[in-house]
């Protein structure tokens, strides 16, 4: 009976699932509905940002400039090509040294104006001083030997040589007589025949010695020989030469400006070897320039003509320049050089236009290496003629396209076919109609790149 009791009451402890209305423990409807959406959004946004990882990938980068509106007024009339290029000195001068010797004092700063002769440089001087006192030395001494030649003797030397003759030939007279009585008691037998042998060698001898004193005497009043003359001039030239060089070598100790200028450039310090032979690139090494000028008042532009465009040019063709650094400044110029030879990698002629009036305004200075266009002008142009209006574009925007000229605009993110003319050639591009300017044209793109295409700029997110 305890057993069947137990029965009954773990019978009544279960729960009667039939009674809630369970769905044998599956989620809810809504649950899962809810489950499902979230997973398709997750998998939709992976798909969208898969498809523009690919489809963006494939979007190309393109260069672009702005195309630049040009009109026919005062500027423009007569204009037969526009270049650009750099200003340049026409005489850029690398001042040296011409011996080699260490800087002592450097009186120049970069931008420094200096007049013609102005100390420069001084370099160490002792030995080269040292050198010209010595040379010096030798040619007071060739000097003194020549003047003691050309003077000849003097008159108390030529009185010498005289008094020595009378001596000498007395001397002779009192052995003639000594000669003649020792010969006569030598006969009588008086002296032996050895002493008679003594007084004629002794008379012999003063004899010579007479002759020698004469011609002495004779020489000391004609004085020295032409050709000795001659020598001494040679020796005194030859040492004034070595002077000269000495003191050329001690002068170059002091650098001086070659010309009235600009300090462009300061390439040495106090303490530095400066040489003049071979300069090394070694830190520490001897220099061999030791500061550039130029006259800043003397200036050209230096262009690169294309060989296309170098028919439009001739010898002194005028022309006007401009600036980046001052575009309101205007100045005149004219051809002044034409390279004889083309460059053939380039496929241009290099011209240089000298400005004419560097100095136009006080207030602006032109500097080397700054950027310039140079408008070039037709000779004789009459006042009526004007140029062709238009839109400058550079050559790599124009395109053909089945037998048309086209560029392509960057516009809103897509390339935009359009169709233009060309209407006047420029060193460097055309002036073309069908633009109205400031359009965004694509240089530098895919070949295969056409009209509608999305594009991305170069440099642009």
């Amino acid at each position: 009976m305890a057993i069947d009791t137990k029965h009954e009451d773990l019978q009544s402890l279960r729960i009667d699932r039939t009674q809630r209305g369970d769905s044998g423990g599956e989620p809810p409807a809504w649950a899962r509905r809810d489950i499902l959406g979230g997973v398709a959004v997750v998998v939709l946004l992976g798909v969208i940002a898969l498809a523009y990882r690919l489809f963006a990938s494939d979007v190309p980068e393109v260069e672009a400039v702005r195309a630049t509106a040009e009109t026919s007024g005062n500027d423009a009339g007569g204009t037969v090509l526009s270049a650009t290029g750099y200003i340049v000195a026409h005489h850029t001068i690398n001042v040296n040294s011409k011996v080699t010797g260490r800087l002592a004092w450097i009186g120049v700063e970069k931008g420094d104006k200096v007049k013609e002769g102005q100390v420069l440089v001084r370099l160490e001087d002792q030995e080269f001083r040292a050198a010209y006192e010595q040379s010096k030395g030798a040619v007071a001494n060739a000097r003194a030997y020549l003047d003691e030649l050309q003077h000849g003797s003097r008159p108390e030397e030529v009185q010498q040589a005289q008094h020595n003759l009378d001596e000498a030939r007395a001397t002779l007279a009192n052995d003639k007589l000594t000669l003649d009585r020792t010969k006569e008691l030598a006969g009588s037998g008086v002296v032996s025949r050895q002493q008679l042998d003594d007084a004629t060698a002794k008379f012999e001898a003063d004899q010579q010695r007479t002759n020698s004193l004469e011609k002495v005497f004779q020489l000391s009043k004609i004085g020295p020989r032409a050709e000795e003359i001659a020598r001494a001039q040679g020796a005194l030239m030859q040492a004034q030469g070595q002077l000269d060089y000495a003191q050329s070598q001690l002068d170059a100790t002091v650098i001086r400006a070659p010309v009235t200028g600009t300090i462009l450039d300061r390439t040495a310090e106090k303490g530095e070897l400066i040489t003049a032979q071979f300069a090394s690139a070694a830190a520490g090494g001897p220099q061999g320039s030791v500061v550039s000028l130029a006259d800043l008042n003397d200036l050209q532009v230096e262009l690169d003509i294309a060989q296309a465009d170098f028919a439009r040019l001739g010898p002194t063709q005028k022309a006007k320049v401009t600036t980046d650094a001052y575009p309101d400044k205007e100045y005149d110029g004219v051809i002044a050089q034409i390279s004889p030879e083309a460059n053939r990698q380039k496929a241009t002629v290099q011209v240089k236009v000298q400005v004419l009036n560097p100095d136009k305004y006080p207030a602006v200075q032109l500097r080397p290496e700054m950027n310039a266009t140079v408008k070039f002008l037709a000779n004789d142009v009459p006042k009526t003629s004007k140029e062709p209006t238009g839109v400058y574009v550079p050559s790599t925007a124009i395109r053909d396209r089945d037998g048309k000229k086209i560029v392509l605009i960057a516009y809103n993110g897509k390339a935009v076919a359009r169709e233009v003319h060309i209407v006047g050639q420029r060193s460097d591009g055309a002036l073309v109609d069908g633009l109205v300017g400031g359009e965004s044209v694509v240089t530098t793109a895919p070949a295969t790149l056409k009209d509608g295409d999305k594009i991305k700029i170069k440099g642009q997110s």
